[in-house]
């Protein structure tokens, strides 16, 4: 009688192997695999490399592997696994300029929707609008282990050494507004920005002033850099082609910390010593221009001033709506739109796709006349003739 003989574990898992393996899914998963330790794309070459695959198979189960997009092969590149929530989670820093602004707390916010959409785990820290606090915050995001870091911070003398921080370890930086060194820039075309308000200012004052301009009044932000500040450059080159004639000997320049309080100090000790009675005011951002026209304001000067500002945030339009208003218009950034393009630029940057060195968002002078078309919800904010420009910033 011939004696049966009783089948190990091992063998019933061979004959489980040998029965039930595809062999073109094994090929295709060992592709996946190879891209675990790949830290960018892989050529054919070195699919056929890393797998023991020939370049035929391989090519086959490459073309079936983008099809389903589980890879993908731009033109003339390599090939990449495609972000999809069956990838390993990215992991990105963000450290926010600061919750005092409306314009941060816009982009912050646009930047946290994007992150989700893209499910993207996002480390957000706020640099406090202070570049210890900024260079502090670099240090824990190379400790956190991120993939990249979206930085918001505006000293550009401390942007070079939270630049090195990350870079030095590996990590790609994202700048917005202010430049850093190695960074990609996403923000303001600055200049062009300034244009715009500089070009509304003049036409402004031929219409009100028939052209005559006492002085121009200008609120910087020095330790943003010479980039911002251009912003401020744009306005007077304007100004310089519209009006013809116009001396610079009556531009002057305010430190007004890019901040109200600062602003309105350093406007009230300007009108202290100014008699001018036809004034041009700019301003680096929104809250610069309010702190200055609430200094007119309060000297009962109002109608001395024609303002514009930078940004178009809530607490500008609010104001532009106010009746007898002296601010003609604000240049939108529109800082509600910037996370879905900084989340997009750096999920390519981590794929290893090209991305511009710089990117800038599209600008639009916003006045009380088109603001319906670009802002139709703001129709629900109350505005009365008693409204002060104070009471629009809270």
């Amino acid at each position: 009688m011939a004696r049966i003989r009783k089948p190990t574990e091992e063998s019933l898992q061979q004959e489980s192997k040998a029965s039930y393996g595809v062999q073109a899914v094994e090929r295709a998963c060992a592709i996946l695999r190879a891209f675990q330790a790949a830290r960018s794309g892989l050529s054919l070459g070195e699919i056929c490399e890393r797998t023991g695959l020939s370049r035929t198979t391989a090519f086959r189960l490459l073309a079936t592997l983008v099809e389903q997009r589980l890879l993908e092969h731009p033109e003339r590149s390599l090939y990449r696994p495609v972000a999809t929530s069956l990838s390993r989670k990215r992991r990105l820093g963000y450290a926010s300029q600061s919750d005092e602004f409306s314009f941060s707390r816009l982009v912050s916010e646009s930047i946290r929707s994007a992150a989700y959409e893209a499910g993207v785990e996002l480390i957000e820290l706020n640099n406090r609008y202070s570049s210890t606090v900024a260079i502090r915050n670099a240090h824990s995001f190379v400790r956190e282990g991120v993939e990249l870091v979206i930085e918001f911070q505006t000293n550009q003398r401390s942007a070079p050494l939270v630049a090195s921080t990350l870079m030095e370890a590996g990590i790609p930086v994202i700048a917005i507004e202010i430049p850093h060194p190695g960074a990609d820039f996403y923000g303001a075309n600055n200049y062009r920005a300034g244009m715009l308000a500089g070009q509304a200012l003049a036409r402004a004052a031929m219409q009100q002033w028939e052209g005559e301009i006492d002085e121009l009044l200008l609120l910087e932000l020095p330790m943003a850099g010479p980039l911002p500040r251009s912003r401020l450059t744009g306005v007077l080159a304007a100004i310089r082609e519209t009006l013809s004639g116009f001396d610079d000997r009556r531009v002057h320049f305010l430190n007004g910390h890019g901040r109200f309080e600062n602003s309105l100090d350093v406007t009230r000790r300007y009108l202290c010593r100014s008699k001018a009675r036809h004034v041009l005011v700019a301003a680096l951002n929104d809250p610069s221009c309010l702190g200055a026209m609430q200094a007119f304001e309060e000297a009962g000067r109002a109608a001395h001033c024609i303002a514009v500002g930078q940004n178009a945030s809530i607490e500008a339009r609010r104001e532009m709506q106010r009746p007898g208003s002296r601010m003609i218009g604000s240049v939108g950034y529109f800082p509600e739109r910037y996370g879905e393009a900084v989340i997009a630029l750096a999920l390519d940057k981590l794929q290893g796709k090209q991305t511009p060195s710089a990117t800038f968002v599209r600008h639009q002078l916003i006045t009380a006349e088109n603001m319906a078309s670009f802002y139709p919800n703001d129709g629900l904010i109350a505005t009365s003739s008693s409204d002060s420009l104070l009471y629009s910033l809270h």
